[in-house]
């Protein structure tokens, strides 16, 4: 595989699968390498040769990110930096020194201001609100109000963090990234353990909506420099991870369009002057027939390549907008594409519905079908033995922990 020098450079922070598919969205449409600064000499990205990977164990502190960006953005002064995190952790670090980067650097995100008010779940429900975007009975627990307080729905209900930085920074037994409570006990057992462990912020307590994994769905937008969005691409997402710490991520989905649901988000993404990538976690309520929003992640999700896999390469808006100059017109995805992460004899026995899996398999008989992870041309020895072992051991892990 050649790798071609352009004047620009994409740099992400991280390690994992949504590294990797940016690297790869990049190299498809434009044939240049990647650099990525991860903690590990280890995932996706590693030994990959569309990627030139270096391992930092400090690249997520304060000290280590600037060092490695400024020093980055002088060695190559004569090229534009598009510069993405791949994590929350990440995303407010480039966001709190945007204006401490180099001039070279282009750092596509919104105000740390904004985008910490975003990545609270109790802030983004007030938003909702004044859309008309709906999302699940809530109630928002601050660690002063005690255990004294009522819910107006009933068990079982979700439990979560809603602020995720600073609850992984918090580590306990049984940490887990959402929480299905079955009774009062358990919840307030649970919730004593969070803050426990030096959790400050709110917790989220919500109705659970009923449904499986298919009934979620995952919508990413672009937003250009001028607050515009340009482009959305809605995800039904089919099957989910099920291990405690990857709990939501997804596993399979398939492109749909839904314009009104579009819309509603469009809406809200302009009336905030929102800047770079956007994903929403969604889920489709059978008992009132809306779609309830969860959450807003500001930036390019992990599973962001189903966005590329359906034509609509990612890397390409953010070099036109930055690099470019180049005006677009709004675009949204309304072709149904399959992305799979897990194999496809996990797929098929997990995702339920009959009338999905006919189209699952339809859609693999015509080539409308990825998985980000196996690149032709991408398969060094080393790299392609840890992603096979990583790849079969969902077998094992749907086994386990499906339910």
């Amino acid at each position: 595989m050649e790798c071609v020098e352009r004047e620009f450079i994409p740099v992400v922070l991280g390690g994992d699968i949504n590294t990797y598919s940016v690297a790869r969205a990049f190299y498809e449409e434009y044939q240049v390498k990647t650099y990525i600064f991860g903690k590990y000499s280890s995932g996706p990205s590693y030994n990959s040769k569309i990627i030139e990977y270096t391992a930092n164990p400090k690249i997520e502190t304060q000290e280590g990110f600037l060092e490695t960006i400024l020093s980055f953005g002088k060695k190559h002064e004569d090229k534009t930096i598009i510069l993405l995190g791949a994590g929350d952790a990440y995303i407010a670090l480039i966001s709190q020194n945007k204006e401490r980067l180099p001039k070279n650097v282009v750092a596509p995100y919104i105000d740390y201001e904004l985008m910490n008010r975003l990545q609270r779940k109790d802030v983004f429900y007030e938003l909702c609100d004044k859309h008309g975007v709906d999302y699940p009975d809530t109630f928002v627990h601050t660690p002063d109000m005690g255990y004294d307080f009522e819910l107006n729905f009933s068990f079982p209900v979700i439990l979560k963090s809603s602020e995720s930085i600073t609850y992984w920074e918090h580590p306990f037994e049984g940490q887990k990234k959402v929480f299905l409570m079955n009774s009062r006990e358990e919840l307030e057992e649970t919730m004593k353990k969070i803050y426990g462990a030096g959790y400050e912020n709110a917790l989220i307590i919500q109705d659970t909506v009923p449904g499986n994994d298919e009934y979620m769905y995952v919508l990413t937008s672009y937003s250009d420099k001028n607050a515009e969005v340009k482009m959305m691409c809605l995800g039904h997402v089919l099957l989910e991870e099920h291990t405690p710490l990857g709990l939501g991520n997804h596993a399979a989905i398939i492109t749909e369009a839904n314009e009104e649901l579009a819309r509603k988000a469009k809406a809200l993404l302009e009336d905030l002057q929102y800047v770079g990538f956007s994903n929403f976690d969604i889920k489709y309520d059978t008992r009132d027939g809306k779609y309830k929003f969860f959450e807003i992640n500001t930036r390019q999700g992990r599973s962001n390549y189903y966005v590329t896999g359906s034509g609509f390469n990612i890397a390409k808006y953010l070099v036109e907008d930055y690099v470019y100059g180049t005006t677009r017109k709004f675009e949204m995805a309304k072709e149904n594409h399959l992305w799979m992460v897990v194999p496809k004899g996990v797929a098929f026995k997990y995702v339920k519905d009959e009338k999905t899996k006919e189209l699952m398999h339809k859609l693999i008989r015509e080539d409308k079908y990825v998985n980000p992870l196996f690149f032709k041309g991408d398969l060094r020895p080393g790299r392609l033995y840890h992603l096979l072992r990583s790849h079969f051991s969902h077998y094992i892990k749907y086994q386990k922990y499906y339910k």
